[in-house]
């Protein structure tokens, strides 16, 4: 969407102003920069946590509104998603799950970052309770946004390179889920 050095000018101009829309665009590579930037003395530490920890939930929010708002009201998914797969049976055990296992199911998803927005879209269509779906969400989120940071406090001079690790890390945990799911589902045939 940008690249990084866009992204770092603006921060660096625009300041905490522009911190908290980027931050729910680009989330990590932004939390990076900007805690970089506040060990060079251009934005205040705690400020960095509380912005990039708040934008992060803001844009989760989003994706949790965008599945609520995919499941018509008599919980008949539409023809997109049904071209898709999703059928009201397929629908219900997403749906099952959550009501089973929905905080741990939006902690994995937030910490392996790879499967985050599926997990995050797939709360709203089952209709998790809101200040669940916050409260889980925020669990997982503050440490993800703490590490950030401090990957940007430790590492921002080498951010090319911060970012490629996140795109490396990111593509690892979704193999590990994906091998996970496999496994999974031979054991839940036998």
């Amino acid at each position: 969407m940008f690249d990084l050095q866009s992204i770092e000018e603006l921060v660096r101009e625009y300041g905490l102003l522009l911190l908290a829309p980027l931050a729910v665009i680009e989330g990590p590579i932004v939390t990076v920069i900007a805690a970089y930037a506040a060990r060079l003395g251009y934005f205040s530490l705690p400020a960095v946590c509380i912005i990039v920890i708040l934008a992060d939930l803001i844009g989760d929010a989003g994706y949790y509104c965008l599945g609520r708002w995919a499941i018509q009201s008599n919980g008949e998914p539409p023809k997109w998603l049904s071209f898709l797969g999703l059928n009201k049976a397929r629908l219900a055990t997403v749906v099952a799950s959550f009501d089973k296992h929905g905080g741990r199911l939006l902690v994995i998803g937030k910490l392996t970052h790879s499967a985050g927005a599926v997990v995050l879209v797939a709360s709203g269509m089952a209709r998790m309770r809101f200040s669940h779906f916050i409260f889980y969400n925020a669990v997982a989120q503050v440490p993800k946004s703490l590490f950030f940071v401090a990957i940007g406090w430790s590492f921002g001079h080498v951010i090319g390179q911060v970012d490629h690790w996140i795109a490396y890390l990111s593509v690892g945990m979704l193999l590990l889920l994906i091998a996970g799911g496999v496994v999974w589902i031979k054991t839940q045939k036998g």
